[in-house]
């Protein structure tokens, strides 16, 4: 799988992160959840799933890069 960086809401280029897969999927770069009461709250997650928090900056970037792949933008 390769990843096409679409942008981070940090200004130390560190995460948070957000990027496009050549699988016509996303990927977050964010922090490792640990906290076991929000993985708790978490449904159906697979054994090869695993919960990541991201800054809500990020989404822009998803939002940008689904409209202009996705509605013709």
């Amino acid at each position: 799988m390769r990843l096409r960086f679409l942008g981070t809401d940090s200004n130390q280029g560190t995460c948070p992160a957000m990027y496009a897969t050549d699988r016509s999927t996303y990927m977050v770069q964010g922090k490792v959840v640990s906290d076991g009461s929000a993985f708790g709250d978490g449904r159906d997650l697979a054994v090869d799933e695993t919960l990541v928090e991201i800054d809500p900056g990020l989404v822009r970037h998803l939002i940008e890069h689904y409209q202009e792949h996705h509605q013709g933008g």
